[in-house]
This record gives C-alpha cells, structure tokens and sequence, in this order.
C-alpha cells in the first residue's frame, strides 16, 4: 500500500507566527504626548542640545540590526554614558533601541565650558557636567616692616 503523504512544509502550523512578524502595538504608544513633559520635567519649547545615552540592558539574543545600532552609538560595554546630539538622526536611532538603553539630558550646572576648561569638566553618574575650576595664586603684596 502506498501512503499519500503531503509535504512537511505545505503549511505552517496553526499555532505558530513568523519570527518577525508587523508589531503588534499600536503607533499611538510610540507617539509623545504632552503629559510625557510634565511627568519627565523636558520642556517642549526649550529642547536640551545633547542625550547622555548609557547602555543598561544586553544586546544578546537581540536582532542584528539592534546590535549594529548599539554598536554605530558606541554602546558596546553596558554603563558607560556616550553624548549624542539631540536631533532627528539620532533619535531614530534611539527609540528602536529604547528598550536597551537609557536617555537622560546633559545638565551643565556652571553653563557651557569654553575651549580651556573642556581639560577641566568632568562626567558624573548623575548626568552632570561639572567644571573643576582650578585656583589661581592670588598676587602676595609685599609686607613693609
């Protein structure tokens, strides 16, 4: 007796979808809203210049396109904070990899450094930018007895 048997790949099973299939949330999540502004303290009408960006998950078993961003950002070791400018190029970039990182603004609490104190700035864990001013010798006047 000969058995008719159909194909293995003659269609897939009921139960399985595609690997990478359309995204199954809305757009409406991606969008910003205006309470996002009042809830993350950003002010729509003052934008800040520069993201402090920092890696915070891991890219394994992430897709490779993930990974090439994380890479073209400079975010290959985790927790190690990058400075990107905020516009449109970069943002893109960001949100698809938003679930693997972390954005914060570049606060610069003594204002912008000028070409001589850039040796002297300093990163911190919070997102700051501190100048370390150093002191100058102030001038000793001569003490006549």
């Amino acid at each position: 007796k000969a058995h008719s048997r159909k194909p293995y790949f003659s269609r897939p099973p009921v139960g399985l979808r595609p690997l990478f299939t359309r995204s199954r949330i809305p757009d409406s999540v991606f969008q910003p809203r205006p309470e996002d502004h009042e809830k993350y303290g950003g002010d729509p009408e003052q934008p800040h210049k520069i993201h402090l960006v920092t890696r915070i998950k891991s890219v394994i078993g992430r897709p490779y396109w993930e990974k090439k961003i994380i890479r073209d950002l400079g975010l290959d070791k985790a927790h190690q904070p990058r400075l990107h400018k905020n516009i449109p190029s970069v943002n893109s970039k960001l949100k698809i990899v938003k679930h693997l990182i972390r954005v914060r603004p570049l606060k610069l609490p003594h204002g912008l450094p000028t070409e001589e104190e850039m040796s002297d700035t300093l990163l911190t864990s919070k997102g700051e930018l501190v100048i370390k001013r150093r002191l100058k010798p102030a001038e000793q006047k001569a003490v006549e007895p």
